[in-house]
């Protein structure tokens, strides 16, 4: 039988049958390079949707409120990131961010509103 070899630094792998790596300096090693691309890209996202949560976290600590779009757009808001648009029955449409959201109103005011978690 041949004796493994760990992909990350070829060295012979001693231990488990089933084991991969040789330890968990190579493995963490490993797994980072092979995320590494998507994760730069997922990471900026990610941060520009947790900068507009704290954003709406902050204007709307009440659960409901109301404020001018210049305030968001001064305070560094990006209305290209969001995580969810809700459509209700009677068509008003909520912009989500987890479950901070806004509806557009008329003039460059928002509604803020907090989903309710059930």
């Amino acid at each position: 039988m041949k004796t493994p070899t760990c992909p990350e630094c070829g060295d012979k792998i001693i231990g488990r049958s089933d084991k991969k790596f040789c330890s968990d300096a190579c493995r963490n090693a490993y797994n980072n390079k092979q995320n590494k691309t998507s994760t730069n890209y997922m990471r900026n996202i990610n941060n520009k949707l947790r900068k507009n949560y704290r954003i709406l976290s902050e204007y709307n600590f009440e659960g409901k409120t109301k404020v001018n779009r210049l305030k968001l757009l001064s305070a560094g808001f990006d209305f290209e990131y969001i995580t969810q648009i809700v459509t209700y029955k009677n068509g008003s449409q909520y912009f989500f961010v987890y479950e901070q959201g806004y509806k557009i109103l008329d003039n460059e005011w928002l509604l803020l509103v907090k989903k309710t978690t059930e």
